[in-house]
């Protein structure tokens, strides 16, 4: 009885010691990562970030339960570009790809194959990767596809213009077509036939489809969390929300219908823009809160897998609101608040865009922080946070926001360099609160305005004259933190992208 006792009691110590290295495992197993990426959504678009119209009560919880980084910028002032910084973690001085440029039949220039991306480091800290909704980097086949580029699992949009509609015949899974059930599909940019009735409602059934494709790739975003839950994942969702055109299933319009908006159709006279709607103030609106309610999918699905508290969730936008104001009312909705430019705009409503981070334990649940950061700060700060293993390559313009993010004071950035050779050819660099800015470049303007975003966040007074020194030394600047691109040439700076032939 005696040696019974004693195994007995070994057993248990034998299995107290076995919880014991399990919950220690558990406790050490790397936090998962969820980013997600708004695609065009402005400034003052959340309710934490002071929207009175739309509502967006997911997104104003993980705000409640996290930090708002306040002055947080992102690549670049349209979507390819600045999804380039964010994976690659260079600056567009240094990015490869600088403009939005299409490669027929489908998708966008391609980042080569030496490009490291964010995936690929991630794989290498032992994470599974995933991306769902909208690519934009490399067509299919390319080198820039994204399972060529470290992700594991990719479902969605490829090619921007193909996610201009809400409502195609495919998306891509993996590598393969994934069929959705509109027939015909709704394209992204057509007309109300000659002789419609605009003031009609039924005119615009039209551009309605069956299966939504946001729908469909929060599907399998949530399939994705599930299937890994057992497993540090690193899921990317740049969602295709709220970029125009103006689709958006007519359950999620009602409540909207409902305020009374006096909301005068977009009817595309004169065949400028995306698709007609009747109603487009109420579109817009419900198409954030659709995306928001897909936010809350996923943050109710950590809830329940009991992931959260060990899951780091960033919530982003890839530039500003649209500047197409008959499509989205951006003055109706106080897109940009009190800030100047919009989508394709360097000025700050272009690309300064809500930020917010959650990780329960780590990240203080309802504070905010105003140090200036970018896109390409985010490889090295989640490199950081998930183990510090694997180290981002020696050439990135990124620092690490991870003493910020845990609470701990943070040097200021020395600067944020931004440059965009379309829409005019537009340069800017930051320094402190001192902003310069260049636009028009390449009608040769080579002015320089200036901007003490402390004083003058609407960026209204260019104080150039006022302050020579500093001009001068932001513009050599501006010139060393970037290389010529013979892609995407700042023009008059950079030879053109094309070379002349020989004869």
């Amino acid at each position: 009885m005696r040696y019974l006792r004693l195994l007995v009691m070994l057993a248990f110590v034998v299995s107290g010691l076995a919880s014991t290295s399990t919950q220690l495992l558990g406790a050490e197993r790397q936090p998962n990562v969820v980013f997600i990426l708004a695609d065009d959504l402005g400034y003052r678009e959340l309710g934490s970030f002071g929207q009175k119209l739309i509502k967006t009560p997911h997104l104003d919880r993980l705000a409640s339960q996290g930090m708002k980084l306040t002055q947080h910028y992102c690549g670049n002032a349209v979507c390819a570009p600045s999804r380039c910084v964010l994976v690659t973690a260079k600056h567009p001085g240094h990015a490869y790809v600088r403009s939005n440029r299409s490669t027929p039949p489908e998708g966008q220039w391609p980042i080569p194959d030496d490009e490291v991306t964010i995936f690929e480091l991630m794989r290498k800290q032992g994470y599974v990767t995933g991306a769902f909704g909208k690519w934009g980097l490399g067509g299919p086949a390319s080198s820039g596809e994204p399972l060529s580029q470290g992700v594991n699992r990719f479902f969605g949009y490829n090619c921007q213009a193909h996610a201009h509609s809400y409502y195609p015949s495919y998306l891509w899974n993996d590598y393969k077509h994934f069929p959705l059930k509109n027939e015909p599909p709704v394209p992204g940019h057509s007309s109300l036939a000659k002789g419609t009735d605009s003031a009609n409602p039924r005119s615009y059934d039209i551009f309605k489809g069956q299966d939504y494709a946001p729908d469909r790739i929060n599907e399998q975003a949530l399939k994705f969390v599930r299937d890994n839950k057992d497993r540090p994942f690193c899921l990317y969702y740049p969602t295709v929300i709220p970029h125009v055109a103006l689709h958006v299933p007519d359950e999620e319009l009602k409540p909207y219908l409902e305020l009374g908006w006096n909301d005068p159709p977009f009817t595309r006279d004169g065949g400028y823009g995306y698709t007609p709607h009747f109603t487009p103030r109420a579109a817009y609106a419900a198409m954030i809160s659709r995306m928001d309610r897909y936010v809350g999918n996923i943050l109710n699905l950590l809830d329940e897998l009991k992931l959260a508290d060990n899951t780091i969730v960033v919530f982003s936008s890839d530039n500003g609101t649209t500047h197409l104001d008959k499509e989205v009312d951006y003055t109706f909705f106080k897109s940009v608040g009190e800030l100047r430019g919009l989508k394709g705009s360097l000025y700050e409503g272009g690309v300064r865009v809500p930020t917010l981070v959650r990780w329960p334990g780590h990240v203080k649940a309802g504070s905010s922080n105003d140090r200036i950061s970018g896109f390409e700060d985010w490889m090295p700060t989640l490199l950081e946070l998930t183990g510090g293993n694997v180290k981002a390559p020696s050439n990135i313009d990124g620092i690490s926001l991870a003493p910020t993010l845990l609470g701990s004071d943070q040097e200021d950035r020395p600067f944020l360099y931004r440059e965009f050779p379309s829409y005019g050819g537009q340069q800017t660099i930051r320094v402190g609160d001192w902003k310069a800015v260049r636009q028009n470049m390449t009608r040769g303007n080579m002015k320089v305005e200036l901007y003490n975003i402390a004083n003058d966040i609407g960026e209204k007074h260019d104080v150039a004259g006022e302050n020579p020194g500093i001009v001068k030394d932001l513009v050599a600047m501006m010139h060393s933190e970037r290389v010529p691109s013979e892609v995407f040439p700042l023009r008059p700076i950079d030879a053109p992208a094309i070379k002349p032939r020989k004869k």
